[in-house]
């Protein structure tokens, strides 16, 4: 059975219950398929093949309205929709970058524009605050792809580091990478290794370019150019989404990570 994620964030939980590791996060308007039911809590197969459980309270149907809508998707870290096109009105919610939204197909004085919400209300927001919602990509627009996948890691630079997140409150650094991919269209391994069942393959170190990621145990890192990469790190005294280098040179080299690295991997070529 399918249902909605309604809440601005669905935790995925290891277990069925809240005081335990979170696993990942589901956002509004993604899709998931229930696979186990436990009280209040559900267990959950997203659309990018993740699992965990989350509260019965943070999922629900889809408005027809919502269905039949195109898609949208937050780019703003943070976005208040609005009952109305002004900042005087109030939030009928507040979400996170990576939310799923409906095009309402109204505009509005001020840069106003609708969308539609899961349960079919109209919200409005400012145009910038949302973008295309990318369902496949290009392999063929290689160096455009590239640079759009690390803009995208850039657009958390600073979020602090959440075990499990996803979002600018707090992202890990499987969460940055996924995301970073996810918001271009292209879905990877939620965790920090290559899997066959998804696109990415190995490369070799010196193989990498913009936009590739790179392995560790138990971490990843996406390579921008020069030797330097951005992730999120718990690392004390580092610690959050941040730039970094593999370069001795450079004042931020990280040379515990250039010693532990195990792979690289790249959906191109």
């Amino acid at each position: 059975m399918e249902a909605m994620v309604c809440a601005a964030i669905a935790p995925l939980m290891i277990a069925p219950r809240a005081d335990c590791e979170r696993a990942d996060e589901a956002l509004y308007g993604m899709r998931v398929e229930i696979l186990e039911e436990a009280g209040e809590w559900v267990r959950v197969r997203t659309h990018y093949r993740y699992e965990g459980w989350t509260q019965r309270a943070s999922l629900g149907e889809a408005d027809p309205a919502f269905d039949s809508a195109k898609k949208r998707v937050i780019l703003k870290p943070f976005a208040d929709l609005m009952a109305e096109p002004k900042v005087q009105s109030y939030p009928l919610i507040s979400l996170t970058r990576g939310a799923v939204v409906g095009d309402g197909g109204q505009e509005a004085e001020g840069g106003w524009v609708s969308v539609r919400l899961c349960d079919g209300r109209t919200a409005w927001t400012r145009g910038t605050y949302v973008g295309e919602y990318i369902e496949t990509h290009d392999l063929g627009r290689e160096e455009a792809l590239r640079r759009a996948l690390v803009d995208s890691a850039m657009a958390y630079l600073g979020t602090q580091y959440r075990w499990g997140g996803k979002t600018p409150l707090g992202i890990d650094c499987s969460g940055l990478c996924s995301m970073a991919y996810l918001l271009n269209g292209i879905i990877i391994h939620r965790d920090a290794s290559i899997k066959p069942e998804f696109c990415m393959h190995k490369i070799a170190y010196r193989d990498i370019k913009m936009g590739d990621l790179m392995f560790f145990p138990g971490h990843v890192a996406m390579y921008i150019e020069n030797g330097r990469f951005i992730h999120s790190t718990s690392h004390p005294g580092d610690e959050g989404v941040v730039l970094a280098s593999l370069n001795p040179e450079d004042p931020d080299f990280r040379g515990d990570l250039l010693e532990k690295m195990r792979e690289c991997g790249s959906v191109f070529g």
